[in-house]
């Protein structure tokens, strides 16, 4: 039964869990928030939720670049390069960026009468990023079915395992992660030295799947 949202990026994760939930996803929704790689992530997005039937919506976020401090929001070369559990990535956190777009998902989820928004948050974040930590999810539920006439749920099922398990997960539905989008600078092709890129080159060998990103480095 199709009857949940889910918030879908672009990315690794979102795309895996999109293609793991197919028959249970009624609408997709990306979030334009101004970030540097917004513009290359959010086609795919789009595609992917057009390839599956799945109807795709882009809800712009202006406010958030405008008001909002982060490297992400600032242009590329603001973004630093190293592991993604360095304490420089800290700089990359959008404040309460998941509460905003699950507060969100959750009203347009009561609005069409669907139970359910999925997010694809998953192990690896917990260092840097408070609003994908557990206790954050199991918050944001019980705010989100305390505070909705249908008693919608916010479903993280890959809070607890890492980006490697997702991407055998992809490898298992035979996904193609070339049609992803993870770097943070946005640049034509990844640039291979990011967090996230570093963390998308470890989850791909980790899986066992052969890495055919286009790389700058």
């Amino acid at each position: 039964m199709k009857d949940s949202v889910i918030i879908v990026s672009g990315g690794m994760d979102s795309i895996t869990l999109l293609y793991d939930k197919k028959d249970e996803i009624a609408l997709g929704i990306s979030f334009d928030y101004g970030s540097n790689h917004n513009a290359r992530e959010i086609p795919f997005a789009k595609m992917h939720c057009e390839r599956l039937g799945i109807k795709h919506i882009t809800i712009p976020l202006d406010f958030m670049h405008q008001y909002f401090k982060s490297s992400l929001l600032e242009g590329a070369d603001a973004i630093p390069e190293g592991n993604y559990d360095e304490e420089n990535m800290k700089s990359t956190v959008v404040p309460f960026r998941n509460g905003i777009m699950l507060s969100i998902a959750v009203g347009i989820a009561e609005s069409h009468g669907l139970k359910r928004v999925m997010i694809a948050n998953h192990a690896g974040d917990h260092t840097i990023y408070p609003d994908c930590r557990p206790e954050f999810i199991d918050a944001i539920d019980t705010a989100a079915s305390a505070g909705t006439y249908i008693h919608v749920r916010v479903d993280a099922p890959y809070t607890n395992i890492t980006k490697a398990d997702i991407a055998r997960i992809g490898k298992r539905l035979g996904i193609d992660y070339t049609e992803t989008w993870s770097c943070y600078k946005g640049g034509e092709k990844h640039c291979g030295k990011c967090g996230t890129c570093r963390e998308r080159k470890e989850a791909l060998r980790e899986a066992g799947i052969e890495d055919h990103t286009e790389y700058e480095a």
